[in-house]
């Protein structure tokens, strides 16, 4: 009778650590692990937060093909730390995306796309997103595909 309490106290207590074990394993990962893998990287603060911002027109008439001009200027150029803040100021009666042509997640800014944050850009409205990394950045209208326009980032030689 002994030896069968023993081994039963022994099975407890087996059960008890292997209960806590467990509890340390999700709160590892529920409170660290998750933690250190959301987190947003870490930008020099004149990228995250440039004093300039780059203001681009989505022009009068750009959901029609035929209009001479979509977005304006059609090929920007901006500088890391200086006015890697894009605005996009719709100007048409019509609601227009601004959306990534090659996918662009940017570390801080998330995905360069209008419908994963504001959806469409209504008439008067306006789309930010700021750049973190320098390259080329295509992008289009969803409705309207003929919309293209290119954003360029370069790095600040200053």
């Amino acid at each position: 009778m002994e030896r069968s309490q023993q081994t039963n106290i022994i099975g407890g207590l087996a059960i008890i650590f292997f209960i806590i074990a467990i509890a340390i394993s999700f709160a590892f990962y529920q409170f660290v692990f998750l933690k250190e893998i959301n987190l947003k990287p870490s930008v020099p603060e004149e990228i995250a937060n440039p004093t300039e911002s780059l203001t681009l027109a989505i022009s009068e008439g750009s959901g029609l093909p035929t209009n001479p001009e979509f977005y304006v200027p059609a090929d920007a150029r901006a500088t890391l730390g200086e006015n890697n803040k894009v605005i996009w100021e719709n100007h048409d009666s019509t609601a227009h995306t601004v959306t990534t042509d090659n996918d662009y997640n940017d570390p801080l800014s998330g995905k360069f796309d209008s419908m994963e944050t504001i959806g469409l850009v209504p008439p008067g409205g306006t789309f930010e997103f700021i750049f973190t990394e320098d390259g080329e950045y295509p992008y289009h209208c969803e409705p309207h595909p003929w919309m293209t326009g290119k954003v360029t980032l370069v790095k600040s030689f200053s």
